[in-house]
């Protein structure tokens, strides 16, 4: 009884010498893998860093002014609506400011503003589209063109002076980004903040690296392939720490994002996506000889699913040590299918989550094209609407195969440096609190949820009944001992 009651007080035994081998063994096989792809990744890097000349490139900004042109910002005091040619002195007819004539007798939109810079106010004319769409009011700040000062102004008093631009959207961008951090930090604490950096990180991997190399005509599978590895290192090692739950979910990630890469190359050729529906597109293939639409396109197909698959890679290694944890006796297979009901739950919910962000990104395209009043299979594979559909097909593949090779995975690792089971059926190798309480064959269990109840309860009696033989044995603080320390190792997750 001395050596069963020594058991029971510490509730969790030593790792075993067999243990202690079979986890660095695990750790060791995972470390075999990654580290050799990080290498071969930063090596990548390192050949397709752009050199960032920008030679050749031809573009018109539309944020460049002719000399004595300004772009100033003002707060807007009044609005009024006038007819175009109000105060004009010219004998031809005013223009708009899309810079087509204004007919006698049409009104315009001004609004009276305040210039940030001081002075009186200025009479800014609305365009058209701002005025029917959203229109203007009073507090607004807004940008404007300021012609006043250009050469020939004075001769040209039938143009407007002052033209809208845009609105300033930094105040509500900036309170909004603001809350969204003290949600994440506050909900999510020291890794939520460790996930917003990585975020930071990841955009610099985007702006530096990605985007400079398809300006300058890299090889955009290799660029988004290397690139998209960088990030999800970066952000998963950083946000996670380092772990074999993490590198599990590394690997499952970098499966979904090899077969995301594959599709798109084939789908981009085979649906033959040119961009010619595009008119950012348009204004790419005329700034560089360089740029291939084709292979920004591939490049962004690629990209845009990199935030979901390392979500459902995340859960579902996380999942399987959760699960792991509430039955340390639970088999492979079962532990499997256990961890497979989630997946196939989050398969479902993510497949809706893609599809519909890209339907409401693409929601102005999709009124016009149905307004055209087509064939819904003419409409899918029109030029407008088959990037995005592609992009949902691509990106839902990848992410779908790499759950179960996510699950499989960690399955194996988290049965080698797992935790050791508490129950042992056999009878024995267990303490004698063990064997007073009754054991819970995992594999006889069908549901994920009563699994986890029957390994709380059987926790809860062991837990019992140790208290109750050391309180026996004259020491009952010696009982309360393994759950407070399963406890704190339970918070550490």
């Amino acid at each position: 009884m001395g050596s069963g009651h020594s058991h029971a007080s510490t509730g969790h035994s030593e790792p075993t010498a067999e243990a202690i081998a079979a986890r660095r063994k695990a750790n060791r096989i995972l470390a075999a893998i990654l580290v050799p792809l990080t290498l071969l990744t930063v090596a990548g890097m390192a050949m397709l860093w752009p050199s960032g000349s920008k030679e050749g490139i031809t573009l018109a900004s539309p944020y460049s002014a002719a000399p004595g042109v300004t772009f100033d910002t003002g707060k807007i005091q009044s609005v009024v609506e006038e007819n175009c040619m109000q105060g004009s002195a010219a004998a031809g007819p005013a223009s708009d400011s899309t810079g087509q004539a204004a007919q006698p007798g049409s009104d315009c939109m001004f609004a009276f503003t305040q210039p940030d810079q001081g002075g009186s106010p200025v009479k800014v004319v609305v365009n058209p589209e701002v005025a029917k769409s959203h229109g203007v009011k009073p507090g607004d700040q807004i940008r404007y063109l300021n012609l006043s000062n250009a050469p020939g102004a004075a001769a040209s008093q039938g143009s407007p002076a002052y033209i809208f631009v845009d609105f300033v959207r930094t105040l509500p961008i900036v309170m909004l980004a603001l809350l969204y951090a003290l949600v994440v930090i506050t909900v999510a604490r020291w890794r939520g903040l460790r996930a917003l950096l990585g975020l930071v990180g990841a955009y610099f991997v985007l702006a530096g690296f990605m985007l400079p190399g398809l300006v300058e005509g890299k090889p955009p599978l290799l660029l988004a392939l290397v690139g998209s590895t960088v990030i999800m290192i970066g952000v998963l090692y950083f946000a996670h720490g380092f772990s074999a739950r993490t590198s599990t979910a590394l690997l499952g990630t970098m499966f979904g994002l090899g077969i995301t890469a594959l599709l798109a190359s084939w789908a981009t050729d085979a649906a033959n996506l040119a961009g010619v529906g595009s008119h950012d597109a348009t204004t790419l293939i005329n700034t560089s000889a360089n740029i291939s639409i084709s292979g920004v396109i591939l490049c962004g197909l690629i990209i845009s699913g990199l935030g979901v698959l390392n979500d459902v890679t995340i859960t579902q290694s996380s999942a399987v040590w959760e699960l792991y944890e509430l039955a340390p006796g639970t088999s492979a297979r079962k532990l499997f299918t256990s961890a497979m009901r989630i997946g196939r739950d989050h398969i479902a919910s993510t497949v809706y989550t893609i599809a519909f962000a890209y339907a409401g990104a693409a929601l102005p395209i999709l009124i016009i094209v149905m307004l055209y009043n087509r064939p819904l299979g003419d409409t899918l594979t029109s030029a407008e609407l088959s990037e995005e559909v592609i992009r949902t097909l691509v990106g839902s593949i990848g992410l779908v195969l790499a759950i179960p090779v996510t699950t499989l995975i960690a399955v194996l690792v988290v049965k080698a440096t797992g935790i050791r089971p508490d129950i042992q059926p056999d009878g024995g190798s267990g303490d004698a609190v063990e064997r007073r309480v009754p054991a819970i064959n995992p594999d006889d269990v069908g549901d994920t949820g009563a699994l986890a109840a029957a390994a709380e309860a059987g926790r809860s009696r062991r837990a019992t009944l140790a208290v109750e033989e050391a309180a026996a044995s004259g020491n009952p603080g010696q009982g309360a001992a393994p759950e407070t320390r399963r406890g704190r190792r339970a918070d550490r997750g």
